[in-house]
């Protein structure tokens, strides 16, 4: 069907169809479930709402529906959990909301680096983690959104057939210009399972343009979050997400709401001496908000930072680990070198110095490679 326009009469609005393929028509003939990701954002709302109404059209029963949103904790908007509850009674949808069951987004941060921080201290890794996520590791996503709702759907629709409805739209990247209509999830609820739980994902808003986004919120009256309608943002995620422009990090920035949220997220820049970003310190956003003591604080932690960076790029070469194993054993010399680059970072982050020397390191090495030949059998 694709996103063709239709002109609704006398009012000037341009209303998109929602795109939609024979295995989702197919799926809708069969009564399947259909579950609504909100994340309070405006793709999803609008995506929502739209599908709503094509399910309606097609006669699909209103009791085969729910929303299920991943409330992930102090990372959010202080005002998401009551956007997307409005949200979902406005589109009349019983709401599930789940999280992940060892802790927040925050603490997901701080837990990475807690491990980094053990294992660089193990010699497990070659150079020192920090705790953000990011385009290339996005755990926030899969830890937080996608590997709490899936398992949730599964259960709670044992032996049902389950269309996830996304709010994605191919004009966000480039990555995902090739986004399909639909597709089978088998991460959950693999084909052949014994309860014949079977599950797509659909994506009705895929051909969609931000304007007409946002003129369905007009013209059908949805909430819009506070990010967009308050303080200007151009996406929601997170209340600071790792993959924000400049502009949505200083839009957060001007609620008060996420005050503590950016001076607890610029205290884990500090300590880590990792930028929230690869090239922008969140720190550097609103410095006006933080107190003195955590400023000084930002200018030691970022002399360290480019201290570790220098002393990494200056380790032996060939020797970082690869899927947590090192490629190989290193001479004396060069272990000797590892050894002596160690020394301060650990210091700067109160890590005990197990392997000094580098008769340490190269034991160390051979102790590695030795439980990666077992492993491998």
């Amino acid at each position: 069907m694709g996103a063709a326009l239709s002109r609704v009469p006398d009012i000037g609005f341009e209303a998109p169809l929602p795109a939609i393929d024979d295995t989702i028509l197919a799926a809708i003939r069969r009564n399947a479930w259909f579950l609504f990701n909100l994340s309070g954002g405006k793709d999803s709302t609008a995506s929502a709402h739209g599908a709503i109404e094509l399910l309606d059209a097609l006669g699909h029963p209103a009791d085969r529906r729910i929303a299920i949103h991943a409330d992930l904790g102090r990372a959010e908007w202080r005002s998401t959990p009551a956007t997307v509850a409005a949200i979902a009674q406005r589109l009349g949808l019983p709401l599930i909301t789940v999280r992940r069951s060892t802790g927040d987004m925050v603490a997901r941060w701080e837990q990475r680096f807690a491990s980094g921080k053990r294992r660089y201290e193990a010699l497990e890794t070659y150079n020192l983690i920090g705790p953000w996520s990011s385009a290339s590791l996005r755990f926030c996503t899969s830890e937080l959104k996608v590997q709490v709702i899936g398992p949730e759907l599964a259960r709670r629709f044992r032996g049902q057939e389950i269309v996830s409805v996304l709010g994605l739209r191919r004009e966000e990247s480039a990555n995902r210009r090739g986004t399909p209509v639909s597709k089978a999830d088998e991460r959950f609820a693999r084909t052949g399972n014994a309860a014949g739980t079977r599950m797509l994902v659909w994506h009705p808003a895929i051909d969609w343009t931000e304007a007409q986004v946002y003129a369905m919120h007009g013209h059908h009256g949805l909430p819009l979050h506070e990010a967009y309608a308050s303080y200007g943002a151009t996406r929601l995620s997170c209340a600071f997400c790792v993959l924000a422009s400049l502009h949505d990090l200083g839009a957060s920035t001007g609620a008060p709401d996420n005050h503590d949220l950016y001076r607890h997220l610029v205290a884990i820049e500090a300590t880590s001496t990792f930028s929230f970003q690869p090239q922008r310190w969140i720190a550097d956003v609103a410095p006006h908000l933080l107190p003195l003591s955590l400023r000084h604080d930002m200018g030691r932690a970022k002399l360290r930072a480019a201290e570790r960076r220098a002393i990494e790029a200056a380790m032996p070469g060939g020797l970082r680990f690869v899927k947590g194993w090192p490629p190989r054993l290193p001479t004396q010399a060069e272990a000797g070198e590892i050894a002596h680059a160690r020394t301060s970072i650990l210091a700067h982050h109160g890590l005990v110095n197990r392997f000094a020397d580098g008769a340490a390191v190269r034991g160390r090495f051979a102790e590695l490679l030795a439980l990666k030949s077992r492993s491998a059998r």
